[in-house]
């Protein structure tokens, strides 16, 4: 199989579908990988989007960050009922950097909002953001390529995360229909960013059925969050959706992706390594 970036002649290899198209051409056209061959930025920043590319990455980062709660939680943690199987404790989760009302506004831990989305509270949970982020990344990623991938699943996490963590403030009805956002983690936020996205670019290109199609997956999901007991945090799903829609509008996926996007993408990784290492350090 041929590798990443690998070229013959005047054409490489679509890092998105793996077919042969054209060095210079501005959209592949079996996947619609917009510059498929990144014409122009070089053998390094090539292999750089192949090393940052969303998914698997983000499933090992959270996977490994999840045994790391677990395994340095001097409470033990519990094997008990679906909601608690395999979960750390929330004071281990507070110093890996969970987000909310409590950590920013409490304790002004106000960097959580970069670290928060790649924490999980137990097994069940670790398993249906990535289960999500498996079907949605890569369509996400061939419709916005890497760099952009990554800016609006990070900006996406900390709208959720900051919408989630002023909850309070608003009026309790809504924090009643809602929930409050006291204490929350999780990739969710990023992955309802990833289907506003899709639903921008299904309009900008013209889809619909593919924007009815996550429309649905996306409403169904967040009337799932609002049945009592599952200690859903809504106001991140919300806050995520509106952040990945928003920021999608500014990329706009039928324009080329550049190359500071990718070292945008790039910092915003190190920022929330940081925010993630930041929290450790500091907790008391």
């Amino acid at each position: 199989m041929p590798l990443f970036g690998q070229r013959h002649g005047g054409s490489v290899v679509c890092p998105s579908c793996g077919r042969l198209v054209g060095a210079s051409e501005p959209r592949c056209p079996f996947c619609g990988r917009v510059r498929p061959g990144m014409f122009g930025m070089g053998q390094q920043l090539r292999q750089l989007e192949g090393v940052l590319s969303l998914w698997p990455l983000v499933g090992w980062v959270c996977g490994a960050l999840y045994l790391a709660t677990l395994a340095t939680d001097p409470k033990g943690f519990s094997a008990g009922g679906a909601m608690d199987f395999f979960a750390p404790s929330p004071e281990r989760l507070m110093a890996f950097g969970a987000s909310g009302y409590l950590p920013v506004f409490e304790m002004g831990r106000w960097w959580t909002v970069l670290s928060a989305s790649w924490l999980h509270g137990n097994l069940l949970h670790l398993g249906m953001n990535m289960y999500g982020l498996f079907q949605i990344a890569p369509a996400v990623e061939r419709l916005y390529g890497t760099g952009r991938t990554w800016l609006l699943y990070i900006f996406a996490g900390v709208t959720g995360f900051l919408c989630s963590s002023v909850s309070p403030f608003l009026p309790r009805l809504l924090a009643m229909m809602l929930g409050s956002g006291g204490f929350t983690i999780g990739a969710s936020a990023s992955l309802f960013g990833m289907f506003g996205a899709l639903v921008h670019a299904s309009r900008r290109g013209g889809n619909r059925a593919a924007g009815q199609m996550v429309w649905t997956w996306a409403l169904a999901m967040f009337i799932f969050g609002l049945l009592p007991g599952l200690n859903v945090d809504n106001w991140a799903h919300l806050g995520g959706f509106v952040g990945g829609w928003v920021l999608a509008h500014v990329l706009d996926p039928q324009r080329e992706e550049r190359i500071d996007h990718l070292v945008g993408a790039a910092v915003c990784l190190l920022a929330s390594a940081g925010a993630v290492i930041w929290s450790l350090v500091s907790w008391r």
